[in-house]
């Protein structure tokens, strides 16, 4: 009932959303498909708000033709509406009134794969899926070859980073790209959108998260992909967009002016005009700002030491900082970082899970003692149940043979003895489950609590390495923590509830005929023994199945967390051929899981009915020497039954026990591991007031995933607080006074 009770509940939310039919199916093979495509678009008087947006009004009445083969370049403030023109051309949204046409036809009437397979999108943070470079390229055309995606690599810029890397082109990006640069995820990107050979093309802010020098270099791959293509260009920097055909200013979801760079600074009141003085203002405070920081040239205050930057890159960085708009570099080579997945530094990345012992796990359940107490009693009275029920049957066979006055008094006596015991056990048993689970869910918020609070205090290349991806991560504290709740709810009490059964028949049988018990307790371990092999089994399928699930759960993370790149590439079909494929070995661990565990609860069974043969033999010679009698044997013999039978529900469980042993190893890997760069560790000292000086001397440094690639030889830097630097630019400029002074009084 509990299985098909959870069961129920999770295919509630499954099969809702299995049911729901999307507006936008990409799946369905309705539509027109043209013989040719031009690349003329227009938004014709479209009216438009997003979903989770009603209220809010994007386009009233927006209006736009692009024709074919040309630049139109989209500006003006954040949230005019620039980037739902392209989520419209991809049709990732309808518009509530109005029409977008492609070459003259809506875009609804158009099969919605095919129209996709015509467009390439680059966005501004391009979305990497944890695979290798040649994969993400790929994504572009189905069944691309070595050559054309080389090929792509070339036109974007791309190849002669990849072919540094020791992997080349089969070197793993990381989760969603982490393990390269920001210019070096946009160039991957520009080559997948090359490979896919657009007729119409969208860049999405393509430059805009970029350092200067990789900005140079995107741009020179966009230059090459936008020949006789009809782009579309969504840009906050206004310097890249000058040489588009067409430039169309947006504000408040309507186009306010529109024509040529040099056509709309004409008009100095023009709203284009407007941007650009808002811009150069911006960028002349900003070095106005800088100046005033760094001084002249030689008074920046960075002093080089000795060092070994030769042919290496000394802005070397993690991609979660690329995305800045603020980068410091020193110029002494193209920054590139190299991904090696294998031979990952094991003190910092790997995990070694072992067996945590029950103790700990019952250590960690300590505030909730008392509820654990008051469960075992109730679980315990349920359980001794049973082997009464031996007492009570065994009495009532007894009182068949007695005179008819005798046997109702006592069938009466017994009958309401199984009420009386049938209503304790209505009551005990679901006390016990509720204690029990009071219990559980209690551990399981301590647990994620402990867990989580662990993993935000990991240092940063903890999480380079892809078994820490953000989906394993997950899996673990909803999940794994919920598992755990297996050992300490329901199989803790029926573990409790058992051992009372066992204890409890043990007693009465002993009491009944100690040698007849003897006999019947020798062949009962036989069981026990088929339960811990049955268990050993499935133990080590279940720890292969986890692994398994938490790479298909980091598939469909990435799918999900990169679902517009999934959409404009068409790729549902490949993602779901991948997650299908890390699906097969969990499915076929479950099968060998479930014939393992049908096998041993076969055994088991075979063993109890071999007891019980056993058992009435032995006994049958027992009464024949007169050394027993016929009532205290079936009352030894239903004692042990019970207890057997405790033993074997129990067998039953070793499933469920070891995937919850298997969850508390891989939660108390994370928990007992000691990150090596703790921010919750108090210790270390104080430096109050702090001036802001940094200095690096003699740095020699690589990383945690990356052991075979020095990034820091030998590097010496010195870079010195603001205020030190004021103080010098001012003795220097009263030098500079007291000189010309002196100079003044002594000129003849």
């Amino acid at each position: 009932m509990k299985a098909f009770a959870g069961g129920q509940a999770a295919a509630y939310k499954m099969f809702e959303t299995i049911n729901r039919e999307p507006e936008i199916d990409a799946y369905s093979t309705e539509g027109r498909m043209l013989d040719d495509i031009q690349g003329d678009i227009e938004f014709r008087d479209v009216h438009f708000s997003y979903p989770t947006r009603p209220n809010e009004q994007i386009f009233r009445g927006f209006s736009l033709a692009i024709q074919s083969a040309k630049t139109v370049a989209l500006v003006g403030q954040s949230g005019s509406g620039k980037s739902t023109v392209i989520s419209l051309i991809e049709r990732f949204y309808d518009p509530q009134l109005g029409e977008v046409l492609i070459d003259g036809v809506n875009i609804k009437e158009l099969q919605l794969k095919w129209i996709r397979s015509k467009i390439g999108l680059v966005s501004q943070e391009p979305a990497l899926f944890a695979a290798s470079i040649r994969d993400n390229i790929a994504y572009g055309k189905d069944n691309a070859t070595d050559q054309e995606i080389r090929a792509a690599a070339e036109l974007a810029n791309a190849s002669k980073f990849i072919d540094k890397l020791p992997q080349g082109f089969s070197t793993s990006v990381g989760e969603h790209g982490t393990q390269l640069s920001g210019g070096q995820k946009q160039r991957i990107a520009i080559a997948r959108a090359i490979l896919k050979d657009p007729r119409i093309l969208l860049l999405d802010e393509a430059t805009s998260a970029l350092d200067t020098e990789s900005e140079r270099i995107v741009q020179e791959a966009l230059d090459r992909v936008m020949t006789n293509r009809t782009t579309v260009i969504v840009a906050h920097r206004l310097t890249t967009v000058r040489n588009a055909d067409t430039i169309a200013v947006i504000c408040r979801g309507s186009i306010v002016e529109k024509g040529p760079h040099h056509d709309l600074l004409r008009d100095p009141e023009g709203a284009y005009s407007q941007l650009i003085r808002l811009q150069e203002t911006s960028r002349a405070s900003e070095g106005a700002s800088n100046q005033n920081k760094s001084g002249r040239k030689s008074d920046t205050g960075i002093w080089l030491g000795k060092q070994s930057l030769v042919n290496q890159s000394t802005s070397q960085r993690s991609s979660r900082d690329n995305s800045s708009h603020h980068s410091f570099s020193v110029p002494f080579g193209i920054p590139h970082e190299i991904d090696v997945q294998v031979g990952c530094s094991k003190n910092i990345t790997d995990e070694i899970q072992q067996e945590v012992p029950l103790s700990r796990l019952a250590s960690l359940n300590k505030p909730e003692v008392p509820v654990l107490i008051l469960g075992s009693v109730a679980s315990a009275i349920s359980g001794v149940i049973f082997p009464i029920f031996a007492i009570l049957l065994s009495n009532v066979i007894k009182a068949f043979y007695e005179p008819p006055q005798m046997l109702k008094k006592d069938a009466a006596f017994w009958s309401s003895m199984f009420l009386i015991f049938g209503a304790v056990y209505f009551v005990s048993l679901p006390v016990g489950s509720y204690f029990f689970s009071v219990a559980g869910c209690k551990l399981i918020r301590r647990i994620r609590l402990m867990t989580f609070e662990k993993v935000v205090n990991m240092e940063i290349g903890w999480f380079d390495d892809p078994h820490n991806s953000s989906g394993s991560i997950g899996s673990r504290l909803s999940s794994d923590a919920a598992k755990v709740r297996g050992l300490v709810g329901d199989t803790l009490q029926l573990v409790v509830q058992n051992s009372a059964t066992l204890v409890a028949g043990l007693v009465i049988a002993f009491v009944s005929n100690w040698e007849l018990s003897l006999i019947i307790l020798a062949l009962i371990p036989l069981i026990g023994l088929n339960g811990w092999i049955q268990m050993k089994f499935i133990q080590g399928f279940s720890a292969d199945a986890k692994m398994m699930y938490e790479e298909a759960s980091q598939v469909a993370n990435d799918a999900v967390s990169s679902i517009r790149t999934v959409a404009s590439f068409s790729a549902e079909e490949k993602v779901m051929d991948l997650y299908n494929k890390k699906c097969e070995g969990p499915l076929q661990t479950g099968i060998r899981t479930g014939i393992i565990s049908g096998i041993g609860f076969g055994v088991s069974f075979f063993l109890l009915f071999g007891v019980y043969a056993a058992s009435f033999y032995a006994g049958a010679r027992l009464v024949e020497d007169k050394k027993t009698t016929f009532p205290k044997v079936f009352r030894v013999f239903l004692a042990l039954t019970m207890a057997a039978i405790g033993v074997s529900h129990t067998s039953t469980l070793t499933s469920d026990s070891s995937r919850a042993r298997s969850a508390v190893s891989s939660i108390f890997a994370i928990v007992d591991r000691k990150s090596m760069i703790d921010p919750s560790d108090d210790a270390g000292v104080n430096v109050e007031p702090l001036r802001g000086d940094i200095e690096f001397r003699h740095v020699r440094f690589r990383y945690p995933t990356r052991p075979d690639i020095q990034i820091f030889e030998d590097l010496c830097l010195t870079i010195q607080s603001g205020k030190d630097r004021r103080a010098r630019r001012g003795e220097r400029q009263r030098q500079i006074d007291s000189d010309s002074a002196a100079a003044e009084i002594l000129r003849p």
